[in-house]
C-alpha cells in the first residue's frame, strides 16, 4: 500500500470517526443530556441582632458546626435589664394607680348619694314652703330661698355626677383589660422580649463560616454579623431547554463533583426554576430592546433544575462545582449515561 493510499484510508477512518463521535454527541444531548454548568449551594442565613450594644461575648469559632438554639454571641444586657425593670415599676404604679382611683370612685359615688339626698330634701321643703305660702303662713323671701337651695343641690348633683364619671372613664374597666394595665404589660413584654434578644442563638442547624466578629463591637439592629451555612443541600444544574423535553420531576441523576473525583453520587429532581433572568423585565418606561444578532443559529436557552443527594453530603462545601447527568428510562442509554458521567468523574483526577 502506497503512502497516498494510507494517507487516503486514514481521512477516511478520521471520517468515521468524526461522524460516530458527531451522531453520538447529538443523540446523547437529546437522549441522556449532560451538563458541567452545576453545583452544590446550601442556603446562607445572615444572622442580624435583632437590638444594637456591644458585644460582650462570642460563643463560637470560625466553620464550627452549631446546632439549633445554639448561643452565637452576647449584647451587653444591663441597659435592657434597667429597662425591664422601669416597666416593671411603671406596671406597679399603673396597678396603684387604679386603687387609688377605685378608692376616688367609691367616695364619688358616696358624694352622689349624700347630694341626690340633699337634693330630694331640698325639694320636699321648698314644695311645703310652697303650699305654705298659698296659705299666706311663711314669706316670698322665705319660699325663694327654699326654691334656690333646690336648685343649688340639683347643680351639685349634676357636678358629682359628672366628677364620677370623669372618674370611672379614667379608671376604665375594672378587670386585666384595663387599658393603662394592657398597655403596661405590652411595654413589659416588650422589655423582657429586648432583654432576650441580647441572647443571639442559631435558628437552624448550620456551620459559621467567615466569621470576623469579636467582643467590643458594637452591633446594630439589622446589620449582618455572621454568616451561617445550612446543612441542607441543594445542587443546581443549568440545562438546554430543549434537553429536558424528555424529563420529569423526580426523575433519576447522576452527580460528579469537581472535588470527589472518581465518585459519582446518585440524586433525583425536585424542582425547576419558573423562569430565568431573561424573561424578566422591569417596568422602567423605557422601549423594548430587541436582541440583536447575526448569527443563524443562537445560542441555546438554559433552564435551572434542582436536585437533591439520595446519600448524605454534609462534607460538600457550598459552591462545590459538579457535573450533572440525567438517567433516561431505557436500559441502553441509562447504561451509556453511566458509563459517560464515570468517565467524566475520573477525569476530575486530572482536571
Amino acid at each position: 500500500m502506497t503512502p497516498d493510499q494510507k494517507f487516503a484510508q486514514w481521512i477516511k477512518y478520521s471520517c468515521i470517526v468524526f461522524v460516530l463521535v458527531f451522531a453520538y454527541f447529538l443523540i446523547a444531548d437529546i437522549a441522556m443530556p449532560l451538563t458541567p454548568q452545576a453545583m452544590a449551594t446550601r442556603i446562607v442565613t445572615k444572622v442580624s441582632p435583632r437590638i444594637s450594644g456591644p458585644i460582650t461575648a462570642v460563643h463560637v469559632e470560625n466553620n464550627q458546626p452549631v446546632h439549633k438554639g445554639d448561643i452565637l454571641f452576647d449584647i451587653d444586657p444591663e441597659p435592657f435589664k434597667i429597662a425591664l425593670e422601669q416597666a416593671q415599676l411603671n406596671l406597679e404604679r399603673v396597678k396603684q394607680n387604679n386603687t387609688q382611683l377605685d378608692a376616688s370612685i367609691a367616695a364619688a359615688r358616696a358624694d352622689v348619694d349624700a347630694a341626690a339626698a340633699t337634693l330630694s330634701q331640698k325639694n320636699r321643703e321648698a314644695l311645703r314652703l310652697k303650699t305654705l305660702f298659698q296659705r299666706n303662713v311663711v314669706s316670698q323671701q322665705q319660699l325663694d330661698t327654699a326654691e334656690s337651695n333646690a336648685t343649688t343641690a340639683q347643680a351639685k348633683l349634676a357636678s358629682m355626677k359628672a366628677h364620677l364619671k370623669e372618674l370611672e372613664v379614667s379608671r376604665g374597666e375594672l378587670s386585666d383589660a384595663n387599658l393603662t394595665i394592657r398597655t403596661a404589660e405590652t411595654q413589659l413584654k416588650q422589655a423582657q422580649l429586648n432583654l432576650s434578644y441580647t441572647r443571639i442563638k442559631a435558628e437552624e442547624d448550620g456551620v459559621i463560616t467567615n466569621l470576623q466578629l469579636e467582643a467590643g463591637a458594637y452591633a446594630v439592629a439589622g446589620s449582618p454579623l455572621v454568616a451561617l451555612v445550612s446543612d441542607n443541600l441543594d445542587v443546581i444544574a443549568d440545562f438546554r431547554e430543549k434537553s429536558l423535553r424528555n424529563f420529569d420531576l423526580n426523575n433519576e441523576a447522576l452527580v460528579a463533583f469537581d472535588g470527589k473525583p472518581g465518585q459519582v453520587f446518585q440524586a433525583h429532581l425536585t424542582s425547576l426554576d419558573a423562569g430565568v433572568s431573561a424573561g424578566q423585565f422591569d417596568a422602567d418606561g423605557r422601549l423594548a430592546t430587541p436582541t440583536q444578532s447575526n448569527r443563524w443559529v443562537r445560542d441555546a436557552q438554559r433552564m435551572r433544575l434542582h436536585l437533591q443527594l439520595d446519600a448524605d453530603a454534609q462534607h460538600l462545601p457550598s459552591g462545590a462545582r459538579a457535573t450533572v447527568q440525567l438517567l433516561p428510562d431505557g436500559a441502553i442509554f441509562s447504561t451509556f449515561a453511566k458509563a459517560q458521567i464515570r468517565f467524566l468523574s475520573l477525569l476530575h483526577y486530572i482536571y
